[in-house]
């Protein structure tokens, strides 16, 4: 079985905001694969179903993102997943808007969703995909990132999410991860 969490803040001021965009890659590939999230568990809400043969839970925390670690442990040892056989989907302001980049470990690199995660499953070897959302040029970095993709950004993020979707898509088809990140990278 394999688990794709998406990172976001719950409640509906921040739907559609650049910080939710692990909420909206996680939406697209669930409704890519007609999977309907509606199960509240474990202070998430997720859904399953079958990709290329696989079992995949698709997971959004409904913790605020500082805390999405709380949702991510207990479904691990619920469904018995191995670190491995996780992806979480971030955003991150390093990258331009419509660029995706893959990782197969690393720290959290301000990322607090990403840090409460290795905080709670004691490590930092999952997977995570991370969505480029540009770094604010003359905003606040919390009013940037609460912000909603201006509509130049929006076709680029729309492309971005087409990438994710493929890469998940892929990484569940079983191409080697090394593969994955020259492929998306």
């Amino acid at each position: 079985m394999k688990m794709i969490v998406g990172l976001g803040n719950i409640g509906p001021q921040y739907t559609g905001t650049r910080h939710n965009t692990g909420f909206m890659v996680a939406d697209a590939f669930a409704k890519e694969h007609q999977i309907t999230m509606t199960i509240r568990k474990f202070d998430a809400r997720f859904g399953s179903g079958f990709v290329n043969g696989e079992k995949v839970l698709v997971v959004k925390p409904t913790t605020f993102m500082n805390e999405s670690g709380r949702a991510v442990h207990p479904l691990m040892d619920y469904f018995k997943i191995d670190l491995e056989d996780i992806f979480v989907i971030q955003d991150d302001m390093d990258l331009p808007v419509g660029r995706i980049r893959l990782r197969d470990h690393g720290s959290a690199g301000g990322h607090n969703g990403i840090k409460s995660i290795i905080a709670h499953v004691s490590s930092e070897k999952f997977k995570r995909l991370r969505v480029g959302i540009a770094h604010p040029q003359q905003h606040s970095v919390v009013d940037y990132v609460l912000g909603k993709f201006t509509t130049e950004q929006a076709p680029l993020f729309n492309q971005a999410t087409d990438q994710a979707v493929a890469a998940l898509d892929d990484w569940i088809g079983g191409t080697e991860f090394t593969q994955l990140m020259n492929q998306y990278n």
